[in-house]
């Protein structure tokens, strides 16, 4: 190999020599490999992928670029640049020129790693994806919207936006934007942004039928929230403040006994698991008794329901909790932990908190109509009667680690008072928050099962067309076979009137979703390394993705 004095020399040479400077593979002393553009070559970084014309591929130059943008590398081998190549794209070209021909990696070697360029890309292929979207939100017969914000890494507020809406046989939900909030986030603020982008983009109000949000003050304020201001530019928009806010809500309730023990709960684990020391002695106690699992799970306080899986794993460790902190010298939380009670108390906590996080993970999801919604709430408040019913009788069979944990003896009275007390705060708390729900049921009879409906139980100005669907014998072997939402879809033309009905509810949004997981797909691409991205076409893309592939 040359010596790096006499490998520039040469390099000098070859590169002075010719009126079009030409790449030399010498130059990777630099960090550089050639890039073709059109008939010229030039130089990339195959640090920071930057390119330099045709005239910067001079030694001086590129060695200039290497002292000033990458100073901690100069001294860096040969070796470690070609490590870096193999990471460029050049490498990948090699591939494609033994795969589909030199012409072929040659017009992919035309194609830049920028990341303006990268971006740009991005938000073309968003911007498309938009067009589309739009088109078919504007010849959908009604649509619906779900809305929240969020505060980024940045400091700066996201405002989200999405659409369900009909297109072509079914019903679809899209994004619609991700737009920053340069100052205040009041209702006014929101419903401007939001005003803006149906006048912008030609949104008919009288064409929306819903409204989704969270039970802030700023979206649902009776005097002047973002719901009231929509209601003022269509006032038969029904608005829907998240079933998932709601049922977490509903489900922060808990006898003062049953909350004593929760309180216990969480200062065992918090001691396991406030300290490195302890975490690796427990760690090391699970290991010794061959234990499923080897830590504890800490909770969320905003997140009630969280709460769940930090008492399922305590409960599965009971054993070796026992045994720590007598071993670490914590005779308070030792014998709290063998109170008399403790454990059936510990055990009802966990069916309950499981039972409450079942009925969360069915209300979550994609493409879920808020029939099947407010189904599943109907359904779990029936459950809470019929458990309150056996446990009066004594009967805990409902409960699965109660009733293990009661093999051997009677369920206490005192205990038993406890569990009955908080199912019936529990009912009257879901009853409170979902107060419409049994109207609700008893209105949207006809969309569930059309054909096993009586005429008095939909509109007088649909009746007649009701009964033309009821006895439409082809409709009822299309009902059988096609999902809910397909068949209204399909009978819209045939049938208008009561199909609109139908899909003026089946396009409303049950809850925020599609909002919640966008925020945590944000939290992933806009990150303290990049905190100025304008993420509004990187969501854009992930949705759309995950709407097909998903």
């Amino acid at each position: 190999m040359l010596s790096m004095c006499g490998t520039i020399q040469n390099i000098k040479y070859f590169a002075m020599s010719a009126k079009k400077r030409k790449y030399i593979e010498d130059y990777i002393l630099f960090g550089f490999v050639s890039l073709q553009r059109g008939d010229t070559e030039v130089p990339q970084c195959v640090i920071c992928y930057k390119t330099l014309s045709n005239d910067g591929m001079r030694p001086s130059r590129l060695e200039r670029h290497l002292r000033t943008s990458h100073p901690a590398l100069v001294d860096k081998p040969k070796a470690f640049f070609e490590t870096k190549k193999d990471t460029l794209k050049r490498a990948k070209l090699d591939d494609t020129e033994l795969v589909l021909g030199k012409d072929s990696a040659n017009k992919l070697s035309q194609i830049s790693l920028s990341n303006d360029t990268v971006k740009k890309r991005i938000d073309e292929l968003s911007q498309d994806i938009k067009v589309q979207t739009l088109d078919q939100v504007r010849a959908s017969p009604v649509f619906a919207i779900q809305c929240d914000e969020t505060t980024d890494v940045a400091q700066c507020s996201q405002l989200l936006m999405y659409a369900r809406f009909v297109s072509g046989n079914n019903i679809k939900e899209e994004i619609m934007f991700c737009h920053p909030m340069e100052s205040f986030t009041t209702a006014e603020a929101i419903f401007d942004v939001i005003s803006d982008f149906f006048q912008e983009n030609q949104l008919s109000w009288e064409s929306l039928v819903g409204v989704c949000t969270d039970g802030a003050p700023a979206m649902r304020g009776l005097r002047s929230g973002f719901v009231t201001k929509v209601k003022e530019k269509n006032p038969s928009v029904m608005s829907t403040h998240c079933i998932l806010h709601r049922e977490d809500l509903a489900s922060r309730t808990l006898p003062v006994e049953m909350m004593d023990v929760l309180n216990v709960a969480i200062k065992i684990v918090n001691f396991v698991k406030a300290g490195a020391l302890n975490s690796r002695l427990f760690k090391l106690l699970c290991k010794d008794m061959e234990s499923e699992h080897e830590a504890l799970l800490f909770h969320t306080n905003v997140r009630w329901l969280s709460k769940g899986n930090m008492l399922g794993r305590l409960y599965e460790l009971r054993e070796e909790v026992e045994i720590f902190p007598d071993s670490q010298q914590k005779v308070d939380l030792y014998d709290k932990f063998h109170s008399e009670g403790f454990h059936a108390t510990l055990a009802y906590l966990v069916d309950i908190f499981e039972a409450l996080n079942a009925v969360n993970l069915k209300l979550q999801g994609k493409n879920i109509n808020i029939l099947v919604h407010h189904g599943t709430i109907h359904t779990f408040m029936a459950k809470l009667d019929l458990w309150k019913c056996r446990v009066l009788q004594g009967n805990v069979a409902s409960f699965r680690n109660l009733d293990t944990a009661l093999a051997d003896s009677n369920l206490d009275s005192e205990l038993k008072e406890q569990i009955i007390t908080h199912l019936s705060d529990l009912k009257s708390e879901f009853v409170r928050y979902f107060p419409d729900i049994d109207d609700k049921r008893e209105a949207w009879k006809f969309i569930r099962n059309p054909f096993q409906c009586e005429v008095a139980d939909v509109a007088e100005e649909v009746q007649e067309e009701f009964l033309e669907l009821k006895f439409d014998s082809t409709a009822k072997e299309d009902f059988k076979d096609m999902d809910l939402e397909t068949f209204w879809v399909k009978y819209l033309h045939v049938y208008p009137l009561i199909s609109h009905q139908a899909l003026r509810i089946l396009t409303m949004f049950g809850s925020t979703y599609m909002c919640e997981t966008a925020f945590s797909t944000l939290v992933s691409i806009k990150t303290k390394y990049r905190n100025r991205l304008n993420v509004e076409g990187d969501l854009s893309i992930h949705s759309y993705q995950l709407l097909i592939y998903v």
